[in-house]
């Protein structure tokens, strides 16, 4: 019999070819209730990831193509008036979905970064007073294609902080590619993807992963890592507060994807650039990756 999390990957591995470590990272995301932003080129596979996930969970899905001219009641929604009724009715918008693919947020104006991410964080959205819960599980997967910068506005730090985990999807190799293109002759198998767990089990699952153990060691681990950003002198802004406790959240998400109920310091090694890089600001034309694997190299291991 297989587990809820071995449903879930085989069903994936249907539609998505060769992209089994971004799949659980995806998913270390969505465990750990938290959000991820893909940094990639187009064409890689993000939108048919993010279609995927939500057919596989049956939940319902929604894309927002972010541009200059989107406002932020484009993407929460706004009230308008019925004239049957005589009142006004709130319109839901796209952020009232189980999975949203925010794509090139970049594109989108920091105005309405702010009203995404305020979502992201609150789980609701307030217009005119009242607030409007969003669905339970929500997850955010945000793109931006980190070659084009014409027309963009970066996000801030502050904001970047929002995303659990930064990966990238990247090129497929040519094993994959031809894999893909024998697949392409039958056509898209997401059109015949079915649901193989439901809502209420992706919400067990989150809850399970808060109950694996973290041992004290292992925290003060994390947190010496984590104020060994702020101390760096290669390091401008070091990983926030919040940061350690991603990281711990998805250090349990990881120890519970490989069927283990305590965190061991490989989980944390292995995440820590995919949660860090994107937190810190370097200094001196360094680049954040080989900062966090210094860094690494210099704690010791509990």
């Amino acid at each position: 019999m297989h587990t809820p999390i071995e449903q879930l990957m085989a069903n994936l591995d249907t539609v998505i070819v060769g992209k089994a470590q971004s799949i659980r990272l995806v998913l270390v995301a969505l465990l750990s209730g938290s959000h991820v932003l893909l940094e990639d080129v187009p064409g890689v596979g993000k939108t048919l990831l993010a279609k995927a996930l939500a057919r596989s969970i049956d939940g319902k899905f929604q894309r927002i193509q972010c541009t200059p001219d989107l406002l932020p009641s484009d993407l929460t929604g706004t009230n308008i008036w019925n004239p049957q009724e005589g009142k006004f009715e709130f319109l839901a918008g796209p952020v009232f979905a189980n999975v949203l693919l925010a794509d090139e947020i970049n594109r989108a104006t920091p105005r309405t970064q702010s009203a995404l991410l305020e979502v992201m964080e609150e789980t609701q959205v307030t217009v005119d007073g009242v607030s409007h819960r969003l669905a339970d599980p929500f997850f955010v997967i945000a793109t931006q294609n980190p070659i084009e910068s014409h027309g963009t506005f970066p996000l801030p730090e502050a904001q970047l902080d929002r995303f659990a985990l930064a990966l990238s999807l990247g090129y497929p190799t040519a094993e994959e590619e031809l894999q893909m293109l024998q697949r392409s002759q039958t056509g898209s198998k997401l059109n015949s993807l079915k649901p193989c767990i439901s809502l209420d089990q992706v919400r067990q699952l989150q809850q399970a992963c808060m109950e694996v153990r973290v041992e004290r060691s292992l925290q003060q681990y994390m947190l010496d890592l984590v104020r060994a950003t702020r101390q760096n002198s290669d390091v401008r802004l070091g990983v926030s507060p919040r940061g350690t406790v991603i990281l711990q959240r998805s250090a349990q998400a990881i120890a519970f994807l490989n069927s283990r109920d305590y965190v061991l310091p490989d989980d944390v090694k292995f995440l820590a650039p995919y949660v860090l890089c994107h937190r810190i600001i370097p200094s001196g034309g360094q680049h954040p990756q080989g900062i966090i694997e210094r860094l690494l190299n210099s704690i010791p291991i509990p």
